[in-house]
C-alpha cells in the first residue's frame, strides 16, 4: 500500500533542523543519566548489533514493555537500523493486553523488566523470546548506518483498543523520518530546545517528541510522571523549552501551581489527541504569556494532520489550524467532493506521512485506507478518518468530532465538543464529556459526565447551560464522577463511558 507519490521530502528550508554537528551537545536525558549526540550514536548503533545477535530476521518484530529507560528511548532507531519492526508497548496495558500484542504482532523478542516477563501466563508470550531489561547488554561492536529502504515497515504502534482489541498502525521509515522533520519544521525546533518528552513512547505523539527534537539537534528529556507538580518541576529543572501534552494533562497543569517562576523558560506547548477546552487555553496563555501555543489534530493512522498558527490562537482557539507540511487535508462531502466553506464534511488525509494500514488486517484498512478524493494533489491512497470538521472561510479548520459521537435529538445533529464548551465556560466543572443515551421521545438525549469544580455545581452549571443552549441541546442527566478514565494514552477514554451509559 502506498500513500501517492512522494514529492521532495524536503521543500522547506532544513538549515536549522540537523542533530549532525558538535557531537558533545546533549542529546538524551533520563533519569539523571545523559548522552551526547556521539555517545547516543555510538548506543544505536550497539544495540542495533546487539539485537541482531538474537537471530532476528530483517522484518522481524521486536517489543519492548517498559517505562522510560534509556533503552527504550534508544529502540525506535536501533531497530531501524538493523532492519527490525519496533513494537512498544505501553507500560500502562496489564499482561493481557501485552500478550495480545504480542500475539498479534508475531513478535519475535520481547524485552521488558522481570515483573512485567513474571505477569505473563506460559504461552501468553507467544513465539517471543523473552528478554529482561535487567539483564541488557548492548554489543561490543557498533552496527553502521543502514540502506534499508525508507518504504519498508518501521514500527507498529498500536491503538488504544478503547474499541474492540487494538490494531497495529504500520510506519515505513519514511513515516517516521518525514513526520520528525515536518513537527521540527513547524514548531521551529533548534538546537537551543529542551524538550520534556512525558507522553508514552507507544503513542506516536509521544514517540515524535523524540525524533523531532533530535532532528533539530535539540535535548530530550524523557520523564514518567505520577503527578502535574512532577512535570513542573521537571521544566524547572531542567529549564524546558517545549512541552506537550493531551488535553487531560493540560487540564491538571492549568490548575496546578506555577508559582515561583515555574515555567518561565517554556517557549512552545503543544496540544493534540484532543480538543483543547477555550477555558483551559486562556488559562495556559495567561500562566505563559511567552509561550506560543499550537493547538493540534492527529490520528496514528496518518501521524498528524493539522496545526493552528500560534499567532492565530487568541482569535482562533476553537480552531486546529491548517495542514502542516507534507499532509494533504481535505474535507469531502459523502459523494466525494470537496466540502464548501462553512460545510461540514469528512476529514481526509493523503501525503507521504499516510501510515501502510493496519499490520494483518486487510478489512480493516480497507475500511480507513482508500482512495484519495479525485480532486487531490497528492493523490494515491489516503486515510479516511471518520471525524467531522469544517474549513472556514478563513481557511482553517474546526473539529466536530467522530461521526458516530455525534448526538441526535429530535433529527437535530449535535456536537459533542460545542455542549462541552459550553458546560466548561460555566466555570462550575473541572471536566465533562457529553454522549448521547437512548430516549424513547427523542431517539437520544444528552448526557453529560462531570467533574465538579466546588460546591453546587449542578444548580450552576444546568442555569448556565439553561441561559447559553436551546432547549434540544441541554442534558436530561448529569451524572458526577471524581475523574473521568482515561486510556493508556492519556486521552479522556470516550468509548469506556459509551459502553458503560450509551
Amino acid at each position: 500500500m502506498t500513500a501517492g507519490v512522494t514529492p521532495d521530502p524536503t521543500p522547506f528550508p532544513l538549515d536549522h533542523l540537523t542533530g549532525r554537528g558538535d557531537g558533545s551537545v546533549p542529546a538524551l536525558t533520563v533519569g539523571g543519566e545523559s548522552l551526547t549526540y556521539s555517545e547516543l550514536e555510538r548506543e544505536v548503533g550497539r544495540t542495533a548489533a546487539a539485537l541482531l545477535e538474537h537471530g532476528l530476521e530483517p522484518g522481524d518484530r521486536v517489543a519492548s514493555w517498559m517505562t522510560k529507560t534509556q533503552l527504550a528511548c534508544i529502540l525506535p532507531l536501533a531497530t531501524a537500523r538493523a532492519g527490525l519492526v519496533h513494537v512498544p508497548i505501553n507500560p500502562v496495558l496489564k499482561h493481557a493486553q501485552a500478550a495480545h500484542i504480542l500475539v498479534d504482532s508475531d513478535a519475535k523478542l520481547l524485552i521488558a523488566n522481570q515483573a512485567r516477563l513474571g505477569s505473563l501466563a506460559e504461552g501468553e508470550g507467544a513465539g517471543a523470546q523473552l528478554l529482561a531489561f535487567e539483564t541488557w547488554q548492548a554489543g561490543v561492536e557498533s552496527l553502521p548506518f543502514s540502506s534499508n529502504d525508507p518504504a519498508s515497515l518501521a514500527a507498529l504502534l498500536y491503538t488504544s483498543g478503547s474499541t474492540g482489541k487494538p490494531k497495529g498502525v504500520m510506519l515505513s521509515h519514511a513515516n517516521l523520518w518525514l513526520g520528525a522533520i515536518s513537527v521540527a519544521h513547524y514548531l521551529r525546533l533548534s538546537r537551543a530546545d529542551r524538550t520534556l518528552a512525558v507522553l508514552p513512547l507507544a503513542f506516536d505523539y509521544g514517540q515524535n517528541q523524540l525524533l523531532s527534537t533530535w532532528a533539530a539537534g535539540g535535548h530530550a528529556i524523557a520523564l514518567d510522571y505520577l503527578l502535574p507538580k512532577d512535570v513542573l518541576k521537571a521544566v524547572g529543572r531542567h529549564d524546558v523549552t517545549v512541552l506537550a501534552g493531551v488535553p487531560p494533562l493540560w487540564i491538571q497543569l492549568a490548575d496546578a501551581d506555577w508559582s515561583k517562576g515555574v515555567g518561565g523558560s517554556l517557549r512552545t506547548l503543544t496540544n493534540s489527541g484532543g480538543h483543547l477546552p477555550e477555558t483551559v487555553y486562556w488559562k495556559l496563555r495567561d500562566l505563559c504569556p511567552q509561550a506560543k501555543i499550537h493547538l493540534m489534530y492527529g490520528l496514528t493512522e496518518a501521524f498528524r494532520s493539522t496545526s493552528l498558527d500560534p499567532d492565530l490562537g487568541d482569535e482562533h482557539p476553537d480552531s486546529v489550524g491548517s495542514a502542516i507540511p507534507l499532509a494533504e487535508v481535505m474535507i469531502v462531502r459523502p459523494d466525494g467532493s470537496e466540502a464548501g466553506a462553512g460545510e461540514e464534511g469528512e476529514l481526509v488525509h493523503a501525503g507521504p506521512l499516510v501510515a501502510q494500514g493496519y499490520w494483518n488486517d486487510p478489512a480493516k484498512t480497507a475500511e480507513r485506507y482508500k482512495p484519495a478524493p479525485a480532486f487531490s494533489e497528492y493523490g494515491g491512497t489516503a486515510v479516511w478518518s471518520g471525524d467531522r470538521a469544517v474549513r472556514g472561510k478563513d481557511g482553517l479548520i474546526r473539529f466536530r468530532g467522530r461521526d458516530d459521537a455525534m448526538i441526535k435529538v429530535s433529527g437535530n445533529r449535535l456536537s459533542p465538543t460545542e455542549i462541552e464548551e459550553a458546560a466548561l465556560a460555566s466555570g462550575a466543572v473541572r471536566e465533562v464529556l457529553a454522549l448521547g443515551v437512548k430516549d424513547e421521545r427523542l431517539g437520544q438525549a444528552v448526557m453529560l459526565i462531570a467533574v465538579a469544580k466546588d460546591e453546587n455545581a449542578e444548580e450552576r452549571l444546568r442555569a448556565h447551560l439553561a441561559r447559553e443552549l436551546p432547549a434540544y441541546m441541554l442534558p436530561k442527566e448529569i451524572v458526577w464522577r471524581d475523574a473521568l478514565p482515561v486510556s493508556p494514552n492519556g486521552k479522556v477514554d470516550r468509548a469506556a463511558l459509551v459502553k458503560e451509559f450509551a
